[in-house]
């Protein structure tokens, strides 16, 4: 079988593991505190136009959302997303497990607008009885959303702007981050997601690493004692370095990017050959993840070659499949999808 259900499902990108292999027997620091963390922060502060001391390395998404979330809000506070959102449908409740609910917004696609966020604040302190609800703390989005929509800077500038009067941060989950700057037609660059967030994360574990995720707290006033609420939440790694060296490895000369960019590339061509055989799409994404809806002799059909996820039911005959390119996909096993879809 040809899988495409996901981005992470081989290990690392090849100069990765030759870094690890290389820097196997070093002795260093743990805890995040030696010299490859040192010098990725430096790089990806470069790259972002923040201080290095905003970063810190966690291993995946759902423990930097918990982490960061938990960090930042006060015990009667939740977090604004949309009802899509990745904390809301498919996190397990690891948000709620920190004690602070997830207030979800009904959205368009998987995008939050600036309106709902200012109708969601002063709708909570308009209520007479506000005190007995939870009180929003946080907007929490991704971009890519969990459909593989994207923001545009004008988006996020007003989301920016509708949260600084409500007085409440901004946090970006960038598990796919490098997908979506790569997507073509976008306007948002990887410092327009630092000065327009409070707090976000570059990912790793989807983008090429082994595991791994670089959060970016650009808003000084969120950086106290992170590294206590690290450690709380289990996420602390003692071999620290082995994130470090990943992210060095990542950001030393744009492999990010460049892996990032190939993914995509491959996905336009994947989306082209659905849509030149007349299948439509249950999202508009131009990201490495692609949503065909498909008859479900169709996905019989390919589902004797290839393994996809189910991503939603359309009607009595189709359903939404997910496709995923990343940086491990073959030009081969590309070839033969195109092939057999355009034989559908």
């Amino acid at each position: 079988m040809i899988h495409f259900e996901s981005d992470y499902l081989e290990g690392a990108h090849p100069k990765i593991l030759q870094r690890l292999a290389e820097t196997n027997m070093e002795q260093t620091s743990g805890y995040g505190e030696d010299e490859h963390c040192a010098r990725a922060r430096a790089l990806i502060a470069e790259a972002c136009g923040v201080q290095a001391e905003a970063i810190h390395f966690l291993v995946g998404g759902t423990q930097a959302n918990a982490t960061v979330i938990d960090a930042i809000l006060r015990p009667w506070q939740g977090a604004v997303c949309a009802a899509t959102g990745h904390i809301n449908v498919h996190e397990t409740g690891a948000v709620e497990a920190t004690g602070h609910k997830v207030l979800a917004l009904p959205c368009e696609g998987g995008k939050l607008s600036a309106g709902q966020v200012r109708a969601c604040h002063a709708a909570h302190w308009n209520d007479a009885t506000h005190e007995h609800m939870v009180q929003p703390g946080l907007v929490y989005i991704s971009h890519p959303t969990e459909n593989g929509e994207l923001y545009t800077r004008a988006e996020l500038t007003a989301l920016r702007a509708a949260c600084d009067e409500a007085g409440i941060p901004l946090f970006i989950d960038g598990a796919r981050l490098g997908y979506g700057l790569a997507a073509p037609g976008t306007d948002v660059t990887l410092r327009d997601v630092a000065a327009l967030s409070d707090v976000f994360y570059i990912g790793g574990t989807k983008v090429g690493a082994l595991l791994g995720e670089a959060v970016v707290i650009v808003n000084p006033a969120l950086r106290r004692d992170f590294r206590y609420m690290i450690k709380r939440h289990g996420a602390m790694l003692a071999k620290g370095r082995l994130l470090g060296i990943q992210f060095e490895t990542l950001f030393e000369d744009g492999l990010y990017f460049d892996i990032a960019a190939r993914a995509v590339n491959m996905a336009m061509r994947l989306r082209r050959a659905f849509a030149d055989r007349g299948i439509p799409f249950y999202a508009e994404s131009a990201t490495n993840q692609q949503f065909p809806i498909l008859t479900h002799a169709q996905q019989a059909r390919l589902a004797e070659k290839y393994v996809f996820s189910h991503w939603s039911r359309v009607d009595d005959h189709r359903d939404a499949v997910r496709f995923c390119t990343s940086w491990a996909t073959t030009e081969e096993n590309l070839a033969a999808l195109i092939a057999d879809i355009a034989a559908l």
